[in-house]
Formats: structure tokens, sequence, C-alpha cells
């Protein structure tokens, strides 16, 4: 795909990976705490900051039954119910702007995940610059379908949808003229592991729907599995943002942390620096190196007429005379006049 312009970054391929650090409900309920958490973002060096929006009866229903309970042994969340977990994590309506604001003082983009078509209308009046639609929100199309008609650049993480999903969501963006659209694999669990994160997928998105960036939302500990998905082209990544996981909160634990954040822009753009292009002999960089590499010297002082012998020469360092490769075509061959050891070796010396 080509080039995304975001504001005055640009998102692709020819540039270093744009980086989102997720707030979600790091904030602990807390204005002061989520400012300071934008603050620390920009400082990290990440470009983005996200928040999402939506209220506890925009997500769930207030019922107190066993569909309604996380029953899942491996989640952070196992035994809670959903209604109150979302009234714990969510990111109070009034908090967007001041939130934004500071953002947009600080040089950082700021954006959100709207939940419900509510949250679009209320992010609109507020003029985000793009939108993120969350895996478990990927298979609602009019959601989708309304965030698209508002033109502006889309995020969709890809956890659990099958391709027949990603086609359907895409052509559903598209049908409304909107051609910005950013794809991130995701594994849908909290916190992922990297065995169960599968980011050999990110190539093959990328060839199944090359009009489209692809990216990744990366649940996993540290920073590794993100720098290797810039290896196989991943433009956009995404990861949960905290100021400190002993503070608590409904994401700490898989969050990172401000010197981990530093680290993953850091290392993301050498990612990127060293995937450069198909080369093969020396760059120019490398043709001042070329010196030393190994070629065939006279190793001992040697007379006119004497034959040469694995005695006399040796393929050795620097690389000044004749390449390794002639060594059994000057094998037995005469010298034509003297010369003396450390002498490279070359065609005019030999008969």
């Amino acid at each position: 795909m080509s080039t995304m312009t975001l504001q005055q970054l640009h998102i692709g391929s020819e540039y270093k990976p744009f980086i989102i650090a997720e707030m979600s409900g790091n904030h602990n309920q807390s204005l002061e705490r989520a400012l300071e958490i934008v603050e620390v973002a920009v400082q990290a060096g990440a470009q983005a900051l996200k928040i999402q929006t939506y209220t506890a009866d925009t997500m769930t229903l207030n019922i107190e039954n066993p569909d309604f309970l996380i029953d899942d042994k491996e989640s952070l969340w196992d035994g809670q119910n959903l209604y109150k977990l979302y009234q714990q994590a969510y990111t109070p309506w009034e908090w967007h702007k001041p939130i934004f604001d500071r953002a947009k003082e600080l040089g950082i983009i700021a954006f959100s995940t709207p939940f419900d078509e509510t949250a679009v209308d209320f992010l609109e009046e507020l003029d985000v610059p793009l939108y993120k639609i969350a895996s478990f929100e990927n298979n609602d199309i009019p959601l989708i379908r309304k965030v698209a008609k508002t033109g502006k650049p889309i995020i969709i993480s890809t956890g659990m949808a099958t391709l027949a999903d990603l086609e359907l969501l895409i052509n559903t963006v598209k049908s409304e003229g909107n051609n910005n659209l950013v794809l991130l694999k995701c594994t849908s669990t909290y916190p992922a592991t990297p065995e169960n994160t599968n980011i050999a997928t990110i190539p093959h998105l990328k060839a199944m729907f090359p009009d489209v960036q692809v990216g990744l939302s990366d649940h996993t500990m540290g920073i590794g599995v993100a720098v290797a998905s810039v290896g196989l082209g991943a433009t956009v990544i995404e990861k949960h943002f905290t100021l400190n996981r002993e503070d608590g909160g409904v994401d700490a634990a898989f969050s990172m942390e401000p010197h981990e954040m530093e680290s993953l822009v850091e290392e993301t753009e050498r990612a990127w620096k060293s995937l450069g292009g198909i080369v093969y002999g020396s760059t120019e960089k490398e043709k001042a190196s070329l010196k030393f590499r190994r070629s065939i010297y006279v190793a001992e002082d040697m007379s006119k007429g004497d034959i040469i012998t694995t005695e006399n020469v040796r393929i050795v360092r620097p690389g000044y005379g004749l390449e390794p490769k002639y060594l059994d075509l000057i094998l037995g061959k005469t010298i034509k006049q003297e010369v003396i050891k450390g002498t490279p070796l070359s065609w005019e010396l030999v008969l």
C-alpha cells in the first residue's frame, strides 16, 4: 500500500514504525494519572496515544448470570462480572477533551477506540484524527460502517477474525469510500504468549490484502515480538502502556513501563533501518573493508625462476593480492623477478 499520511506523520514501509501507546484503563480512575501517562508516553518516544470510549452500559448488560461472567482460568479477569469490570476500566467521557488537549500541546497524536455508535458521535465532536476498532468489535459491521463514513483513517485489530471476516470488514470500509485502513495482527488473550502470537501471519496479510497497511497489536511481555514483527513488514505497533505495573489496574499486568516503551521505540526503529534492500557484494560502506579480505601473498623471499609452492605463498589478510580462487592456477608456475616476503602476488609476477 502507498504511504498513509496522518497529520505530519507518515505510515508505511519507507518510514520508521508508527508506535501507539494504549492507555486503556491504566489511568486507574485518576485524570491526573491519565494526563501523566500522556506526558510520559511522549517522553518515551511514542507517536500516538490511544484511549477507549465506552461506558459499562454501552458495552454490556448489567446482569448477574453465567453468560456475563468471565470464566477463563488463564484470564486476568477470571470470575469477574463484565458490567463491573467495565465500570472499573472505562475512561470517563468528560476526561477525553483534557487528555486530547494535553496530547495536542505535547505534539502527540491522540485518538480512541469507540465501542458503539454513540461513542463515534461523541468522538466526532472532539474531531479525533483517526479511529481504532478492537478485536472483539471487528465483527460489528454497523459500527465499522459508521466509523468508515467519517472518512478518517481506521485501525482494526484482527484478533479471532477469519479471512472471510477480514474481507467483509475491508469491503465495508471501502464501500464508504474510505481507503485509509490498517490491519493489526492481534492475539486476543491478555497477556498473550509469544508461542500464541503467530506473527508469520503478517506477511500473509500483506499478500492477501496488498492495499492496506499491516501492523501488530501486541499483548506479550517485553519487546521481542514487536521488534520481530518489523522484520515481517509491520508498519504500526500498538502496546498497552502504564506508568508502573506495580500500581495495578485492569491492564497493568501486560502493559509496558516507560523504560520499556523507550526500548521499543529505539529497537523497532533499528529493526526497520536494518531491512534495507536486497544487496549482494559490497555496499558503499563495506568497500573500505575489502582490503581486509584474504588474498595470495609471497610468504618467503623469492628469486627469479623460483617455483611457486604452498611454502612460499600463502592466503592471508589483507586483500591486495590475487584472489584465493587462483591458488591452484599459480602453483607450479615460476616467478618472473625477485620478490620479497610480504609482496602481494599479481599476474605480472607469474610466468
